[in-house]
């Protein structure tokens, strides 16, 4: 029996190796060919091109027709530059599906964005952005890892009259908050101008219901612009242009897109919203979108926004592979695993400020030898939740991008770990108790692809 188990275990090691496709590294626009003939979207395509000196594929009917030229570039970021009649949710899990085809792995091949707008001006102003953002002021509707964060504050969506804020240097407080929060939640993008704003709760494609169990306002969405109503039907202006990026992780329908009128379109066309994720279904497992909040603020400084979206779908689709994961979870993994847009240039760099880790994580490499070290900071507590609002919280895999491709992979020591080694990253399960006297190490040797 015992020796059952090892040859069970060894083949699946062997499979967590995954086998590569040669390609080159860069940036790669893909397009419909009639939104590229349109004279106000051209500049669109044009100024990403020039920006990072992008390759151009067009299709005709649907992304999926891309797939040929994409196995051949197999760019490091694809961006689907898509008018808002084009972006529907459909459009998105056809993106998702195309994206996990370059090669034999399960897992997504390349870093990608939807690029749209309200109109072609709209997306031209996010195409045309360059300026890195560092997270430092974050405003939320749901509770969040404040200790993770240079400052910040979030009004509670479950109990009312809940403040909890953190200042600069200092550490979060609970206060207490208006009952209708609305203005005050229009005040931290008007006035306090945070970097990063997340949501949960209620929502449709038109509306954001502020309170999850109690009475309080909207924020509502008509004609590309965003505003708040609060339960006395007071509208409250949005005037919020700094840029930022959005995570509405627990909002059903935020990142579907079926029309001018959409949340989605005047998030990004009038509050400045670079980068934003969204559910283009109701949602009911939340691993997809609640999971990047585990990567993103609370391990601040480690990712770009687009890396940590792209983290926590790798580390879905591992434990959707899983033997052990249960029918349950199994649905609501296959659900999340392509219902969740990324909206803007994924090259665009957006990184929380650097703040405390519990573990740290170091990828090097010498003479095509790849060592990932993981250094627990905590103690025995070092791999726990960071923080558990919310759905499918904690236990993420750690995940380290390698910058690059490689090939013909070697592991050569951390076979116990049970990694998987991609072409472009490495991740390796976290144990569920924490040895902090261990360095928790994988090491593999590779070929890096040009």
């Amino acid at each position: 029996m015992m020796n059952g188990v090892k040859a069970l275990l060894s083949i699946f090691l062997f499979l967590c190796i995954c086998i590569p496709v040669e390609g080159g590294a860069g940036y790669t626009v893909v397009v419909s060919r009639a939104t590229h003939a349109l004279e106000d979207w051209q500049p669109v395509v044009k100024t990403l091109v020039s920006k990072h000196n992008a390759q151009v594929i067009l299709f005709d009917g649907e992304p999926g027709e891309a797939l040929a030229e994409l196995r051949k570039q197999f760019p490091r970021y694809t961006c689907f530059v898509a008018t808002p009649k084009e972006a529907t949710g459909a459009f998105v899990a056809e993106v998702h599906r195309l994206t996990r085809q370059l090669d034999e792995d399960p897992y997504t091949d390349t870093l990608w964005g939807i690029l749209t707008g309200y109109d072609a001006k709209n997306a031209l102003a996010i195409a045309h952005h360059q300026t890195p953002l560092t997270v430092r002021k974050v405003a939320s509707g749901t509770e969040l890892a404040l200790e993770c964060c240079t400052e910040g504050l979030w009004y509670d969506e479950l109990v009312k009259n809940k403040l909890v804020r953190k200042k600069p240097g200092g550490v979060a407080e609970q206060l207490r908050g208006p009952d209708d929060t609305t203005e005050v939640l229009a005040d931290t993008l008007n006035k306090y101008q945070a970097d990063l704003f997340v949501t949960s709760g209620h929502a449709t494609e038109r509306n954001w219901m502020i309170g999850f169990r109690y009475k309080n306002g909207f924020f509502k969405s008509k004609g590309g612009q965003i505003f708040g109503e609060d339960t006395g039907k007071r509208r409250i202006e949005i005037d919020s242009p700094n840029p930022k990026v959005y995570l509405p992780i627990g909002n059903c329908l935020m990142g579907n897109i079926n029309g001018p009128d959409a949340m989605a379109l005047a998030w990004m066309n009038d509050a400045g919203v670079k980068q934003m994720l969204g559910y283009t279904k109701p949602t009911w497992f939340g691993y997809g979108g609640w999971g990047v909040l585990d990567y993103f603020i609370e391990q601040p400084g480690r990712y770009t926004l687009t890396e940590a979206f792209f983290a926590n779908h790798h580390a879905l689709v591992q434990r959707l592979g899983k033997p052990t994961t249960s029918k349950g979870d199994k649905r609501g993994l296959a659900f999340d695993r392509d219902v969740v847009a990324f909206y803007g240039d994924p090259a665009w760099s957006a990184k929380m400020a650097p703040g405390k880790l519990a573990y740290g994580q170091k990828l090097s490499s010498r003479d095509g030898v790849y060592t990932l070290e993981i250094d627990p900071k905590q103690g025995a507590k070092s791999f726990n939740t960071v923080n558990s609002n919310g759905s499918q919280r904690g236990g993420r895999p750690f995940v380290a991008f390698l910058g690059h491709r490689v090939r013909n992979i070697e592991l050569l020591e951390g076979r116990d770990l049970a990694p998987v080694i991609a072409d472009d990253f490495v991740l390796v399960p976290r144990p569920g108790k924490c040895d902090p006297e261990r360095i928790y190490r994988v090491v593999f040797r590779a070929v890096r692809v040009q």
